[in-house]
């Protein structure tokens, strides 16, 4: 019983779900237009992000149940980024309508595929999906503090290719796996594992 606690509670676990109870912190400063408040606690959440699987790598504390909470809390944060926008930025917002949709369709597809095959959130953490979401939070903190609009619009590029790979491996693969790095990973275990009969 003491390790099967030790395996769900620990800090990785507590950073993640930390990430998930910022969400309504963001929606306070939204709805009350306090941007600078909101791109704070943003940035605080984009933190425990990196910060909760650095401490599962050196802690050696990673877990499926803690993969699934960084996926959960990743989902929620970026979907309240998302609708937060529209609260604060409403201008910016139907101005760059057709990126946002597509960056949307990028986060939100992958996870219905998976959840229509397993029938739970897919917790895969590919590198392109970190480097379409390092991408994207950069970008959105250059658009919505009005510094700069063509960052945003290439970060779509990132988020659709990190949407086909992560799709791709939910068809490509038999029975829900965490912390798939790519699609290419996939592909040689189904390889190997077809050589070997």
């Amino acid at each position: 019983m003491n390790n099967l606690k030790e395996r769900i509670v620990n800090l990785p676990n507590l950073v993640s779900v930390i990430r998930i109870l910022l969400a309504p912190a963001m929606f306070y400063f939204a709805l009350n237009q306090q941007s600078y408040w909101f791109f704070g606690v943003l940035i605080f959440a984009v933190f425990t992000d990196v910060l909760d699987g650095f401490l599962a790598r050196i802690l050696d504390q990673a877990t499926t149940l803690g993969s699934r909470l960084d996926s959960w809390g990743d989902f929620i944060i970026y979907a309240t980024m998302a609708i937060c926008a529209w609260i604060l930025w409403p201008d910016i917002m139907l101005r760059e309508k057709l990126y946002f949709i597509i960056i949307v369709l990028s986060f939100t597809l992958p996870v219905l595929v998976g959840l229509i095959k397993f029938h739970t959130i897919i917790s895969y953490h590919t590198w392109s999906v970190k480097l379409a979401v390092a991408v994207t939070t950069i970008s959105y903190i250059l658009l919505f503090a009005e510094i700069s609009d063509w960052p945003f619009r290439i970060a779509t590029l990132f988020c659709v290719y990190a949407a086909i790979e992560e799709i791709a491996i939910t068809l490509l693969i038999h029975r829900q796996r965490v912390n798939v790095r790519t699609v290419w990973q996939v592909l040689k275990y189904n390889k190997n594992s077809h050589g070997s009969r």
